[in-house]
């Protein structure tokens, strides 16, 4: 054991001298470690919203809860959200709590908003996740999981609903570890009267919470528990959770090992491992509560800032740009009297009132004014330091996904060191994954999910189209997942989107905001288009335009290859050839190629999982490049046409919750469909959980049939899962479909 200790000593010496080193070269940053930016993720109903207004309320920035089923809550504002009972846009409110500042970002649990989701995640340090105690992780859980592990997030685990007499809290535990491969450590453990009142065990302070209902859960109380069996059960639970925690921090296992007992840890010690830990995301704190019936939300509150990482403890590659302006925009929203109102997370330097900001796309924006968010609500500040969340107003040309500084010097120094940074990494694993960071550090364009469903928008009448079109462009920067299109062979607008609900939410504020009584056409789907088999071409076009000679011979080839779009053919024989071209005629001519690509010849749907090659091209003197890239174009074009594609549908996964005796109704409806049934497992006592893919073209309305099947006893959520191919029978009424004759 002495043995043991030293070693443990001697490598904690060792970790001290490498972190003094280290600090030497990491410049000094302003920040305020009192601040906590937040996101709350869960599926939809789990009750993020009641959880926010609940923190809202104990942190004073409300008077009055805010509830779902009555529509007056902050974060929901829009007026759709308050007639669906649903969330749809991200809202970020800020609100103090004990000491601290707490940035919040409330969520949409619903997956045609996944994007919202996805924007929100550049923006925090940490989130919280919320389960539903009754039905523990679900599909959209499983989404945000992933999102937020993209992100390389900490989080903690709220287990929201404990109060219901169906709440299973091991299950959830049980599903964390399960499904998310993840390491759950419970902080405390549900306790329940005999009338069914909810209260809490503490695991780290051996006490009993109980809130106080006749203020609204305002105040709670501390019992601690006398020497009992649920005592001991607690003690063995805390002992579980410092064993845990000392195979994962050093300052912790050195004291259990010196002392040689868990009972001498003290709370203080254990909160300090379990922050480290959740920070470097190697444990999930567990808590739980009732958002609705005002328990646990305190604690929850004081969770995040105990145990998830403050603005420096994060977003390190950042120091490139030391004291100097680096911002990044995650949410853009369109306010009637401020107009567009950019949501900015501040991550290096100070925003100022008046000041000028430069977008990494060179467009120089000024900040006319500040504010600090509240959902809809807005407090004007003067500035905001790094590490907070802001709103400024007056940016009219960023985007959402745009890095703001304070000039294009202050970019171009930045990627300097950052480069000069890297070029120092120890081990190559290192420098790829610096590299990836420094992609996404100055990428511009977010990663946008491909549309599953597309429809015409038509304006009432010809004077409205200015309007409708600008009221596209504004919800368009508001929402990246909305697609908006000119289809040049209809001659009308198309949209593309994430979903029935999505579609409809966009007409009905197009109505509601804008006051334009748009006509939407009958929902498509997104068809994607493969070819057949490999073909090969060559193309010469020769015309006079002007007085002047344009003449073009281009030889392709189609190939079946999913990884990069357009490659030259480097065989002995047509080498030569491919050197002699410019490196502008050969972008000339990928952009041309792969611009055919988005419109294959049956359904219109885009040509995936295929490669263009370049075999010879010979480009006449003083021929224009618009000529040269149409011909690149009518080349693909041709080779499709000779080649034939084959459909891809889009195919979405469902998991569908019923009473066991409604089941085989379901099913007989679902083979109907064309569904593959994955699995059927319990759920609860009398439910039963069916996993289906299912083709989208099957899944129109599909919400209704199912409550008129199960009597309106089922439930259901779907996401996409990919694209499949068709056989000729489905591809043939799919055909019909597209051209309106079905």
């Amino acid at each position: 054991m002495k043995m043991l200790k030293y070693a443990w000593q001697n490598g904690l010496q060792q970790r001290n001298r490498w972190l003094r080193q280290l600090s030497a070269y990491i410049p000094q940053r302003s920040y305020n470690s009192k601040i906590r930016n937040i996101g709350i993720l869960a599926h939809i109903d789990a009750g993020k919203t009641t959880t926010t207004e609940r923190m809202l309320f104990y942190a004073g920035k409300t008077r009055a809860l805010g509830e779902v089923h009555r529509g007056n809550t902050v974060t929901d504002y829009l007026t759709q959200e308050r007639e669906r009972g649903i969330t749809i846009c991200s809202s970020a409110v800020t609100f103090p709590w004990n000491g601290h500042r707490i940035n919040l970002l409330d969520t949409p649990g619903h997956i045609d908003f996944t994007m919202e989701v996805e924007q929100s995640l550049y923006a925090v340090d940490g989130v919280v996740v919320v389960l539903d105690g009754t039905a523990g992780v679900e599909a959209q859980t499983v989404t945000v999981w992933t999102q937020a592990d993209k992100h390389k997030l900490p989080r903690l685990v709220f287990v929201n609903k404990m109060d219901r007499p169906d709440a299973d809290f091991d299950k959830c535990v049980h599903d964390l570890k399960a499904k998310l491969e993840t390491q759950p450590v419970c902080l405390q453990y549900p306790v329940k009267s005999e009338d069914g009142v909810l209260a809490i065990n503490d695991v780290i302070t051996l006490e009993q919470l109980s809130w106080q209902q006749k203020d609204l859960g305002r105040s709670y109380n501390r019992i601690k528990l006398e020497p009992s069996d649920e005592l001991r059960e607690l003690q063995d639970r805390r002992n579980e959770l410092i064993d845990t925690l000392s195979g994962l921090d050093d300052e912790l296992a050195d004291v259990v090992i010196s002392t040689e007992s868990f009972a001498s840890v003290d709370g203080a010690l254990i909160d300090r491992a379990l922050r480290r830990a959740t920070c470097q995301q190697k444990v999930v704190p567990v808590l739980l509560g009732s958002a609705y019936k005002n328990v646990g939300i305190q604690r929850l509150m004081d969770a995040v800032n105990d145990y998830l990482p403050a603005p420096e403890e994060r977003n390190q590659i950042y120091d490139c740009f030391g004291s100097e302006v680096a911002a990044k925009v995650f949410k853009i929203v369109h306010d009637k009297q401020r107009g567009p109102l950019t949501l900015v997370r501040i991550l290096r330097g100070e925003i100022k009132r008046g000041m000028r900001l430069v977008s990494a796309r060179g467009q120089a924006e000024v900040v006319s004014k500040l504010y600090e968010p509240l959902a809809d609500e807005y407090r004007e500040v003067s500035s905001l330091q790094a590490g907070d969340v802001v709103i400024c107003a007056g940016l009219k040309s960023t985007v959402t996904g745009d890095l703001l500084t304070s000039s294009q010097s202050s970019l171009k120094n930045a990627q300097k060191r950052l480069k000069q940074s890297l070029g120092t990494s120890s081990s190559k694993n290192e420098e790829d994954e610096d590299s990836d960071e420094s992609d996404e550090l100055f990428s511009l364009d977010p990663p946008i999910p491909d549309a599953v469903y597309f429809c015409s928008i038509e304006p009432p009448s010809i004077s409205s189209q200015t309007a409708m079109e600008q009221a596209l462009r504004q919800l368009q920067r508001e929402d990246p997942s909305l697609r908006v299109s000119y289809d040049t062979v209809t001659g009308q607008t198309v949209l593309g989107g994430m979903g029935e609900l999505h579609m409809d939410i966009i007409k009905s504020r197009i109505l509601s905001e804008y006051k334009i009584d748009v006509e939407l056409g009958p929902l498509q789907i997104a068809y994607k288009e493969t070819i057949e088999s490999p073909a090969i071409t060559t193309l010469s076009v020769e015309k006079e335009i002007a007085g002047s000679k344009q003449n073009v011979s281009i030889t392709m080839e189609l190939v079946r290859d999913q990884s990069d779009l357009f490659s030259l053919d480097k065989s002995p024989e047509n080498l030569p050839n491919l050197n002699t071209l410019r490196p502008r005629i050969l972008q000339v001519l990928k952009k041309g190629s792969i611009s055919a690509l988005e419109r294959g010849p049956r359904v219109g749907g885009q040509v995936v999982e295929t490669q263009i090659r370049l075999h010879n091209a010979t480009i006449g003197r003083g021929t224009a490049d618009s000529f040269v890239m149409a011909t690149a174009a009518q080349c693909v074009q041709k080779l499709l046409s000779t080649s034939g594609t084959r459909l891809l549908e889009p195919i979405m996964a469902l998991q569908i919750v019923a009473p066991s005796e409604r089941i085989s109704g379901i099913m007989a409806d679902l083979s109907r469909r064309r569904a593959l049934i994955n699995d059927v497992l319990p759920k609860g006592d009398r439910n039963k959980m069916i996993l289906v893919n299912a083709p989208l073209a099957e899944l129109s309305g599909y919400s209704s049939a199912l409550r008129t099947i199960s009597s309106g006893t089922a439930s259901m959520t779907m996401q996409p899962c990919g694209f499949s191919s068709m056989n000729s029978v489905d591809e043939t009424l799919a055909e019909r479909r597209a051209q309106g004759l079905e």
